[in-house]
């Protein structure tokens, strides 16, 4: 069944929402009839981004509004949840999707480290702890989707920071729907976007043509829209290298290296490599 929040009229706030995924996610809202709000950094990239949306949406530009926030700062948050509110009245969908990933090491530039986790975790934190009460106090159902990553689930070597950060988002995020779910009244649920490899400015890595393996923005949020529909917390999304079946041994065997007592990221120790190759043969007979 379509899910009863994703109808014509109701109101969604897209972070990251200028570019790739989020910016995809906008534009499959606008399409279901939903008023639409992106927030992003940067007034050009948010300009024409807003200028797609409208070209979409049933009623134009009156359905779509573009706001400069950087979700690190709660004084930017609570101005675009004013905003909205001030401008369609409510919010029903909250999709925290901003994010970068500059690299990172272990013993790299604390700066670096700091701000990829005040975007990427602290930036999900903010949102929710800002716009979700007024969600819940709403009364009406809602939607929270916050954007993960299979890198905070397996954590392979050469991003750390990343991985620490999106790990947050996966434990934060299970947290908030078991909150949301124990709350007498609430109609609010939360969800694990989890995207697989897709074609984004974040991955392009200098590259101009998609790569074969990788999913387009539009593909990954088409696979979000029908989770949702049928009431999915953890999205995990396949791409065309990665099918589900390989991504859930990849996860099996990462929770493995506790119960087994392994070294940790053990599907990267070279005294693993057979074991783990024996691991992944043993689901496809």
């Amino acid at each position: 069944m379509p899910n009863p929040v994703l109808v014509p009229g109701a109101v969604a706030i897209v972070t990251g929402g200028a570019a790739g995924i989020g910016l995809a996610a906008a534009k499959a809202f606008a399409r279901l009839g939903l008023k639409i709000t992106i927030a992003d950094i940067g007034q050009e990239r948010l300009g024409s981004a807003a200028e797609q949306i409208a070209a979409l949406s049933q009623d134009g530009a009156a359905n779509v509004m573009a706001c400069e926030c950087d979700v690190s700062r709660v004084e930017d948050l609570k101005r675009l949840e004013s905003d909205v509110l001030g401008r369609f009245g409510s919010i029903n969908v909250l999709m925290n999707n901003a994010g970068i990933q500059p690299g990172s090491q272990i013993f790299g530039p604390a700066e670096n480290w700091q701000r990829v986790i005040d975007v990427n975790l602290w930036g999900i934190i903010n949102g929710v702890q800002t716009i979700a009460p007024g969600m819940i106090e709403f009364g009406q159902p809602g939607l929270i989707i916050n954007t993960g990553s299979k890198q905070g689930i397996t954590t392979p070597p050469g991003d750390p920071a990343y991985n620490v950060a999106k790990a947050g988002v996966k434990a934060f995020t299970e947290a908030l729907q078991h909150d949301l779910r124990n709350r007498e009244g609430c109609r609010v649920t939360a969800h694990l976007l989890i995207p697989g490899f897709v074609f984004t400015d974040l991955t392009k890595a200098g590259r101009a043509e998609k790569p074969a393996g990788a999913w387009t923005p539009d593909q990954t949020v088409d696979f979000m829209l029908k989770s949702l529909d049928a009431g999915d917390f953890y999205i995990l999304c396949p791409d065309n290298d990665v099918p589900r079946a390989l991504d859930e041994r990849r996860i099996l065997w990462a929770a493995g290296d506790i119960v087994e007592n392994r070294p940790p990221l053990s599907r990267w120790h070279p005294d693993y490599g057979e074991a783990f190759k024996t691991f992944l043969e043993a689901d496809e007979k």
